[in-house]
């Protein structure tokens, strides 16, 4: 599939994207390319691939899960402007 230039300025707009008068050959035929490129992925055999969330078959490293500081909500609580039923009482923002 082949996009014209008008292709390319509406395809602009709908984006919301400037894009300048002399640039909109090249973005033509680089948008082209990727088309084409869908276009023969699209054609592929893919029956039995599996697929991955990554190309490197790793696991990865989790640290574990475990308190590491004390529960200091009373302390700061105490400092806050307002607090009702150890909560933090906020202005509305949202009408």
């Amino acid at each position: 599939m082949s996009l014209m230039a008008d292709d390319v300025k509406k395809i602009a707009y709908l984006a919301r994207l400037g894009i300048d008068e002399q640039d909109v050959g090249s973005y033509a035929q680089d948008l082209s390319n990727m088309l084409e490129l869908m276009t023969q992925m699209s054609g592929l055999n893919t029956d039995g691939v599996e697929p991955m969330a990554h190309p490197m078959d790793q696991v990865q490293r989790l640290r574990i899960d475990a308190v590491t500081e004390t529960n200091q909500r009373d302390h700061f609580q105490q400092i806050a402007p307002q607090v009702e039923a150890g909560l933090y009482l906020v202005p509305k923002v949202i009408e």
